[in-house]
Order: structure tokens, then sequence, then C-alpha cells
């Protein structure tokens, strides 16, 4: 299809276009795709005619899904901290003992580039299939400067190897390693005077995210690292709040960051200042289930105007889930969000946390020809039968994405 036109007729088409209110649904909709982006879009009966045409009987259309926050180049298994988890144990009781983040950082430390690169496509197969067509993707399983630095390239060649989904990577500050407590300040250091700015050198990452909680960084040691980010010019995100409120949402919102991240505890203050620096409220359900954690403050975000996104969080401790739609439900059951609000959590709101602003996350003439064909009419189908597997096609720039 690309460089050709191609009209697509009776669909009922979510477009997510701000300009439309709401979802934007079009019931009796065509869209012309045309060089991999949108051309047109509308009222069916108003459509160009084109030499080739495909009909889709009243199918739900919506913008490819937007996976925004995901940890999803690592290499090992912690299926057994899952059998802990549903015992009782929590998860800083696991990480004292030698689970959590650290578990993951032999086999991802030892295994070769071509095996990371191996897993992160069977991931990116998995995330296709469900209806993603942008991922963010973070490193951060590594916690050295050159292992992180390897992360990424790792995430850079599987970029450009592969079509779709498009990757958006991320080096994130994860936390300090076991091997480094007793000199934490000179880690911190080389985090801020090498790893960040080799990053910015080799363009490896557009945004620096850091855990700033409770067993991960400091606010002041956050500020160090986001700090380099900014001089580096990279965008700026932060874990935030999933265990205890360091006050970092306000450091978020001095910073002019792009998204903050889980939000379990967030007081008043955090809440008012990510709303005047219109940040993000990146929402990790799948997480803060398994977790058992309270849910954010979904009432008092939206009261205060902050657009919430929502994300997979995949990663091998917490929630290792590819499918964005199962989020979804969360997000409309446990967390209280309407429909309307978990698809443009996952849409429009979600490109803006990855500080995307070519029109991904809609369907609105000059956006990305990025969409799912639905089995199914309503949105809201969607989360309501999220264990079904209703998505009928996925397309990126225009092409219909084959099953690999």
């Amino acid at each position: 299809m690309t460089g050709g036109t191609c009209v697509i007729r009776g669909a009922r088409i979510m477009t997510c276009d701000p300009a439309r209110g709401g979802l934007g649904v079009i019931d009796d909709g065509a869209m012309v795709v045309a060089d991999g982006r949108v051309a047109w879009i509308g009222e069916a009966a108003d459509a160009p005619s084109s030499a080739r045409t495909i009909e889709l009987g009243g199918r739900l259309v919506t913008p490819g899904l937007v996976d925004c926050h995901t940890h999803a180049i690592f290499a090992g298994d912690r299926a057994n901290e899952f059998a802990m988890r549903a015992a009782g144990k929590t998860y800083l009781e696991i990480a004292a003992a030698g689970g959590g983040i650290n578990a993951t950082l032999g086999p991802t430390r030892a295994a070769k580039d071509d095996e990371l690169v191996e897993l992160l496509e069977r991931r990116l197969d998995l995330v296709r299939a469900h209806g993603t067509t942008t991922i963010e993707v973070k490193s951060g399983y590594d916690l050295t400067v050159d292992g992180e630095l390897r992360l990424l390239r790792c995430v850079a060649r599987t970029s450009r190897t592969r079509g779709g989904p498009r990757i958006v990577p991320t080096l994130l500050a994860h936390l300090v390693p076991p091997e480094r407590k007793a000199d934490r300040d000179a880690f911190v250091r080389e985090l801020v005077d090498q790893l960040v700015p080799a990053v910015a050198r080799e363009q490896l990452a557009t945004s620096v995210d850091v855990y700033c909680d409770e067993g991960a960084f400091t606010l002041d040691e956050t500020r160090a690292i986001l700090g380099a980010a900014k001089r580096g010019g990279l965008a700026v995100r932060g874990h935030v709040g999933q265990f205890r409120d360091l006050g970092a949402a306000q450091l978020l919102a001095e910073l002019g960051a792009l998204s903050g991240d889980h939000l379990e505890q967030i007081d008043d203050a955090g809440i008012a200042a990510l709303a005047r620096a219109g940040i993000v409220a990146v929402m990790l359900p799948g997480a803060c289930v398994q977790l058992r954690l309270p849910v954010p403050p979904i009432e008092k975000l939206r009261a205060a105007g902050v657009a919430m996104a929502i994300a997979s969080d995949l990663n091998p401790g917490s929630s290792y889930c590819e499918a964005l739609p199962i989020q979804l439900w969360l997000a409309t059951t446990h967390y209280g969000m309407t429909v309307d609000e978990a698809w443009l959590g996952v849409t429009r709101h979600a490109a803006k946390a990855l500080g995307l602003a070519d029109g991904v996350g809609t369907l609105a003439v000059g956006a990305p020809a990025d969409f799912v064909v639905w089995r199914c009419e309503d949105p809201a189908t969607v989360p309501y039968r999220y264990g079904a597997p209703l998505v009928d096609e996925v397309h990126f720039a225009g092409e219909p994405v084959p099953p690999r």
C-alpha cells in the first residue's frame, strides 16, 4: 500500500482526534491511505473513489495502540517470584531476599547480543498481535555504563531490522546495583558524567527515566540524573510514587517532564504540579494489581485535568504482559477509568507521554496510517471481552503486518 492509494470503507472508525471530541467515532466511516499516512478521513458517503477499496463490513477501526512504558529487553525468568507473591510475600520482601530487579541482572548481563535481540523480537511479535504499533522500550537491567549502552544498542539494532511496531527507546536509571552499594555516590556520578552523555551523543534514546522511590534513587539523585539528561538535550520522565511519595512529581514538573509513571502514592500538591506542567500520568494497572498496591487517585487526577495514559509495564517481575487490551480491562474495572479514558490512554495520551507529535495515536489527516481492525463494532467490547482474540488486522504505515 505504501506509495499507492487505498480507500477503507464501511468501518466504524475511532479517530481519537481531539478536533472531533471524545473518541471521535465516525459510525459509517472511510479513510484514504496514501504513502503511509492518512490522506483523508470522514463519512463513507463523502469518500473519494479509488482503484483499491477495502470494505470492512462495519468493523471497528482504531489507531494502532501505543504502549508508553515497557521494560521489554531482558533475559531470564522470575516465575518463582510470582509464586512467592501469590503466597503473600511483598515486592520489597522479595527484593530484600535477592529477588526483584537484581534477579534479572545476572541473566541479562550473561546474554549475548543476538540472544537479547531475539528475545526482544519475540516479545514484539506478541505485542503486535495484540494491536500495538508503537512501543517504548527501556534499558535498566544491566546497571553498568557499558551494559546499559549495550542494551540500548540492541534496541536500536532491532528497530532498524524489522518493520513495525515503532520503537521509542528510553534510558532507565533503575536502581543502584548490589555491588555498588558501598560507593553509591560514585555510581550516580558515573550515570551523570558518563552514561547519560554517551546516550545523548550516540542518540540511543529520546528520553531518560529515573526510578525515584523507596529502595531506588533519592530525590537529590534523581535531580542530578535528570539534570544531565536535560543538558544533553534528552526528554525526562520518572517512575514515581509506586511505593512512597518522595515529592518527585514536583521535580518532574519543575523539569518539564513528559510523564510521571505509577503514581499509586501521590499527594494533592504533586497532582497539582502535574496538572500545571501538562505532564501525562501513566497508569500501570498490571503491576499495581499483581503487587497488591493501592489504586492511584484516579478521581483527583481526573478532576485536576491530568491526561492519563495506560501502559503494560511489560517486565519479568511485576507485569509480564504484552497485551494492552488486558490493561484496558484493568483500567476500567480495577482503576475505575471510563472506556473513553482508557482508549485515549493507549492512543493519543500515550503518544503524548512519549513526546510523539506527528499524529501518532490518532487517525487524522497527516497522521501515520497505523491502525487496527477489530472483530467487533463497539469500543467497549475490547475491554469487556479482554481475553478474546479480537484483533483482526494490524496495519503499520499503511501496510498490513502479517503474523510472525
